[in-house]
């Protein structure tokens, strides 16, 4: 049984596996209808339950119709539904919902749900998100980077922003797959020590510098998140909006990396705040190949959990 739970935690052999299969099944896909069956039906007769504490548009919608494209059926719930640790241990939810369905793709707050969940689960579990990772969205963003300029492998990775949990899996991304990756932010929003010693750990170079231009000089693919998230205050935005507007992703900050640099974010996007319109609608913006692509490496990364 196969848990996805991290992306350092999956063997680089597995990941490379998985991003492969991803693209194998969107070329199958080409000029099919969007709600058409992929002819492989991997899932067919399973179940998959999707748990959302946190609200979500991509995660929701590209796990329910990759798990439909497979033929298998899901199970939608939210953490009201099931009062997630408050009524139920996580651990005795877990071995309630192994005995109903054949996979858990859960998308919470504190990664000790997710962890408990994964411990006590006698079926595979996937991490959606949590407050501290995001690795869904990173291998999406690996196969993207791939399609347009090949192996990512050796590349200059820059993260300009906030060290969020988005960042913390492009960390653990190259570590795995061997590219290097500055962040440029202000001081209070660095990464976890923790996730840049394994990085570095795994041989690849990891730099912090506080000058957005020259980190992003000579990049590869400059890549941004949001700002602020929806439970912020708004003295906290006003705070975080001070504190990060050096780092804003424009067309002046991008003259510096390569002229064929991509640019990425991981939606939803706060247009004029961390990037501007002009570069988001930009030829070197691929950010809704991103969107699309997280379809395609969750379905991989559920048939790989499965072994289908």
């Amino acid at each position: 049984m196969n848990h996805f739970l991290d992306i350092h935690k999956t063997d680089a052999t597995a990941l490379r596996t998985i991003l492969d299969s991803a693209a194998a099944m969107k070329s199958a896909r080409n000029g099919r209808p969007r709600g058409a069956a992929d002819d492989e039906q991997p899932l067919k007769g399973q179940m998959v339950a999707l748990i959302f504490e946190k609200p979500s548009t991509r995660t929701r919608v590209s796990f329910d119709v990759g798990v439909r494209q497979m033929g298998g059926e899901t199970m939608v719930l939210s953490g009201s539904d099931m009062q997630l640790g408050h009524g139920e241990t996580i651990a005795d939810t877990a071995r309630v919902l192994s005995r109903y369905v054949d996979l858990i793709m859960i998308r919470t707050f504190d990664e000790s749900v997710l962890i408990e969940m994964a411990e006590y689960a006698s079926i595979p579990v996937i991490n959606g998100l949590t407050d501290r990772t995001h690795p869904c969205q990173i291998m999406a963003d690996i196969q993207t980077y791939e399609e347009h300029r090949g192996p990512i492998k050796g590349k200059k990775v820059v993260w300009c922003g906030d060290g969020n949990n988005v960042c913390a899996s492009f960390l653990h991304a190259a570590g795995q797959f061997g590219f290097d990756m500055v962040f440029t932010g202000p001081a209070q929003l660095d990464p976890e020590d923790e996730f840049v010693g394994l990085a570095r750990k795994a041989g690849v170079s990891v730099t912090i510098e506080r000058d957005a231009e020259k980190a992003v000089d000579g990049a590869d693919l400059v890549v941004t998140d949001t700002w602020v998230s929806m439970h912020d205050s708004q003295s906290s935005k006003e705070r975080r909006h001070n504190m990060l507007r050096p780092y804003q992703v424009n067309d002046a900050l991008m003259a510096h990396a390569k002229p064929d640099a991509l640019f990425m974010h991981c939606l939803p996007a706060h247009r004029e705040e961390e990037v501007t319109s002009s570069v988001m609608d930009g030829p070197n913006s691929v950010i809704f190949d991103e969107a699309e692509n997280r379809l395609h490496a969750q379905k991989a990364i559920m048939r790989w959990c499965l072994g289908v």
